[in-house]
């Protein structure tokens, strides 16, 4: 019976329950909200208006309803009340200004069509700040009525400061007196003014300072003010009025001795001031030395009005360089003649440049200028995407305090800030609803900012702009820096010179899809390099397993490029040349590092100085050595013909040769484990991923996802370390590229391409190589393993018989050379020629 009592009263509790959770879901439901603050808002305009009529027609209407209660003034009829709002809003107007706080008491409905608006999400202000505004209003804007206003106005309808201020006034000035009052009431002022506008304090600091005011209006050069202190998190803090004041005394005083001990021209005397007040310190972008981007801090414009707060930032383009010094201005003499007019030498450095001193770089006008400047912002787009954003974080039940936009090249930064409690992963997981919404592709959220205390959300523009590669290279940053391998890949989205110095990375990783910008990038690379570096300076080998992409470069042949003594074309597009190319890489490394050792020194930089201030003697084999840049642009093809062949030569290069001044770019389309392998990966900390097209191919290239979130047409991720930056890679097109090359392959040029050290490999030893006289003990022995196994494995013979591997590769050279195996066939075993025993036991006795 127990068991049936519970069953019929469980339908009974389920409506309950059922009710309970409706009429949560009605309260929690947004249209419910938004009714509710329409009508609180309503009812704050209603009793404004009564205030306003009560100014006006109070004295008529004072007499009907003083001294009587709210029911009665209704029941008497509105035909003889002059106010706008009737009965009703003349008695509430007479209770709030002559009975409460005066005139301020117009704050009370405000504060009401405030607290309206904000159940409606309809406002971004504090109500800390709003009710903090309202309550000291009233107090203190009551008392400062009641002491000016019922003073000049006392024969009115009106008390001014209300009963409240009226009471409170009459205590005040009995206790501090008139100038209390006063100096009171500034106080009240200054309070108010202050937690309005943050500004006004340091307006108010100046002053004090200074003497004078500075509340006239500013001129165009003056500093822009500050925001709203509510976004205070997202300004960067100004230093202080006294430490300008005193660094700006340290610089005019030197100027004053000058003066005095010297008379110099005008135009001398402003070149030196400019020159003083130009910053030197570079400005980096949460990477190492090596990578930087353009020093000066983004001077931004605001084409339209600025609306609720939302912050449009166009950044300008960077500064470009007024004359670019090329190598013949700088041309070291190299003789002087003496007043007898007789010719001598004099002992100076050595000069790399020397053999093609009249050198010229690659000028400006090769490259293609493209109109992107004065671009204007298309604020429409800008306020749909911010309402569209707002939208989807509330209808996930994310609010923001506030918004800001930074309108780039190709992408717009969205950065917000969320209220206190929110998640950041939740936040992060809404990257496809908001890709949804904005119906746009490559959303990308930066959860959080680093250094900046916002979250981003990363856009693109419908309307992408061209970064051309001479905007880059023309570029102030990029014709002033002094990197040793200077490269500049393109500009960030706050339109500043991305750069970074080859050196320190030392190695760089390429990897997109096909048609996503990645032949450009390299391309980038290279002119970047020859806009920069002198022939002496630099070398290239170039390995180009498609032929086509970097033939175009044939024409710096005898200027910039390196290859095997006896190869004819600089271009290495064999894969058996590769290998031998790179085996050669790998005993040139060896050279140079023998070298170093002998001059006692750690890096090629070290090396040189050496060498160009003759600390270092040619005769015993010392050379200045230029850096080499190896650039590889399908490494997936190499990998799949040769396999370790080419994988090892690469390890060794990637994890030695950056102190002896070699540097690899390699590039793939298949960004694959089996491509990438850890040991690649392990020795190429730098990587630049174009759009691919999977998360899994993101992660292989960056260890994160991301690249597979790009839009494309040079949209690139850039990473060294953990951090990424998106970068839009300058656009260099082919017929620049070829203009570029023919003009540096007209000038003189070196008798032939830099030489790399020949290496003897397996498939050049032949017979006459291998010295069959002097053969190794185990000859006899590994040649029947050999053919009683039928397989010519140099890592049999060194696990059958227990050597290393240099003598197990003489053995198979001294096998080869008897006719008992043939050549090698890249990774398959070598074929063995002899069949039986009987044959081989014949060959031996031949060979004793």
């Amino acid at each position: 019976m127990a068991k049936r009592k519970r069953k019929r009263q469980s339908p009974r509790q389920k409506p309950k329950q059922g009710q309970k959770k409706k009429i949560v879901s009605f309260l929690k439901n947004e249209r419910v909200h938004f009714i509710w603050g329409v009508i609180v808002a309503f009812i704050g305009i209603f009793m404004l208006l009564a205030i306003i009529s009560f100014f006006f027609t109070g004295a008529a209407d004072q007499s009907k309803v003083i001294n009587k209660t709210y029911m009665e003034v209704v029941r008497s009829g509105t035909s003889d009340i002059d106010n706008w709002t009737g009965a009703g809003g003349a008695y509430m107007a007479e209770r709030l200004v002559n009975d409460w706080f005066g005139l301020f008491s117009a704050l009370i409905p405000i504060f009401l069509i405030y607290i309206g608006l904000k159940i409606m999400n309809a406002t971004s202000l504090s109500f800390l700040k709003a009710l903090f505004i309202t309550a000291f209003g009233l107090i203190g804007g009551s008392v400062s009525s009641a002491f000016i206003l019922d003073r000049l106005f006392p024969n009115t309808h009106v008390k001014w400061g209300g009963a409240h201020g009226i009471q409170i006034e009459r205590i005040l000035e009995n206790s501090i007196g008139w100038p209390g009052i006063i100096l009171l009431i500034l106080l009240f002022i200054t309070i108010i003014v202050v937690t309005l506008r943050k500004s006004s304090m340091y307006k108010i600091q100046e002053t004090l300072i200074n003497g004078t005011s500075s509340f006239a209006p500013q001129n165009e050069t003056s500093p822009a003010p500050e925001e709203d202190d509510w976004y205070e998190p997202e300004k960067e803090k100004k230093p202080g009025l006294l430490k300008r004041f005193f660094t700006w005394m340290k610089k005019i005083k030197p100027l004053r001795e000058e003066q005095h001990e010297q008379e110099i021209a005008e135009d001398e005397e402003t070149d030196q001031i400019v020159q003083r007040k130009t910053p030197t310190a570079n400005t980096t972008h949460n990477f190492t030395e090596s990578t930087t981007i353009s020093p000066k801090p983004p001077v931004t414009k605001r084409p339209f009005p600025v609306e609720n707060d939302f912050e449009v930032i166009v950044p300008e383009d960077d500064e470009t360089a007024i004359h670019i010094p090329h190598a013949e201005e700088n041309k070291p003499k190299e003789e002087t003649k003496s007043p007898e007019g007789m010719t001598q030498e004099l002992e100076e450095d050595y000069d790399p440049r020397k053999d093609l001193s009249s050198f010229r770089f690659p000028t400006m006008n090769l490259l293609k200028i493209y109109n992107t400047g004065d671009r204007a912002v298309d604020m429409d787009e800008q306020n749909e995407n911010k309402e569209k954003i707002i939208h989807t974080l509330r209808n996930y039940g994310i609010e923001i305090t506030s918004i800001k936009a930074t309108v780039g090249p190709t992408i717009t930064l969205y950065e917000i800030v969320p209220q206190a409690g929110v998640r950041i992963s939740k936040i992060r997981n809404l990257e496809d609803d908001i890709a949804l919404s904005l119906s746009a592709l490559g959303i990308r959220i930066i959860a959080p900012m680093p250094g900046k205390g916002t979250i981003g959300i990363e856009v693109p523009n419908k309307d992408p702009q061209i970064v051309s590669m001479q905007s880059v290279i023309s570029s102030k940053r990029f014709q002033e820096c002094d990197y040793e391998l200077p490269v500049a890949l393109g500009k960030t989205i706050t339109n500043e010179v991305f750069i970074f110095d080859l050196t320190k990375m030392p190695h760089l990783l390429v990897a997109g899809a096909t048609g996503q910008g990645k032949s450009v990038g390299l391309n980038a690379i290279i002119t970047s390099l020859l806009y920069k570096k002198h022939p002496s300076e630099m070398k290239m080998v170039l390995i180009d397993p498609k032929m086509v992409e970097f033939n175009i470069y044939s024409a710096v042949e005898k200027h910039y490029l390196a290859k095997l003594p006896d190869e004819e074309k600089a271009i290495i597009t064999d894969v058996t040349k590769v290998t031998q190319t790179l085996n050669s890489l790998t005993k040139e490394m060896d050279d140079r590092y023998e070298l170093l050792m002998k001059a006692h020194v750690r890096t090629v930089k070290e090396y040189n100085e050496k060498f160009v201030k003759r600390r270092l003697n040619p005769e015993k084999g010392h050379r200045y050595m230029p850096y080499i840049v190896v650039v590889i642009d399908e490494f997936g093809d190499l990998i799949m013909t040769a396999g370790k062949e080419i994988e090892m030569p690469i390890a060794r290069i990637a994890q030695k040769a950056r102190a002896v001044g070699m540097h690899m770019v390699i590039a793939t389309q298949r960004p694959t484990t089996n491509i990438i392998t850890g040991t690649i990966k392990a020795n190429f900390p730098a990587r630049m991923a174009f759009r691919v097209t999977s998360q899994i191919d993101s992660r292989t290239i960056l260890d994160m996802s991301g690249a597979n979130q790009l839009i494309g047409r040079g949209d690139m991720l850039f990473s060294q370390g953990s951090s990424l930056i998106r970068i839009q890679c300058a656009f260099v097109d082919t017929p620049e590229v070829e203009e570029i090359s023919q003009y540096i392959g007209k000038q003189r040029g070196y008798d032939a391409a830099f030489a790399l050290p020949e290496v003897i490999s397996d498939m050049e030893s032949g017979a006459g190589a291998t010295d069959l006289g002097d053969r190794d003990p185990l000859f006899d022995e590994a040649a029947r393993l050999i053919v009683v196994h039928q397989q010519g494995s140099t890592s049999l013979i060194q696990r059958k018989f227990s050597i290393g591997y240099n003598r197990a590769g003489r053995l198979m050279d001294q096998l080869e050379a008897a006719g008992i195996v043939g050549a090698v066939q890249g990774s398959k075993p070598r074929e063995v020629f002899i069949a039986d025993e009987y044959s081989l036991e014949k060959l031996l006795d031949s060979l004793r």
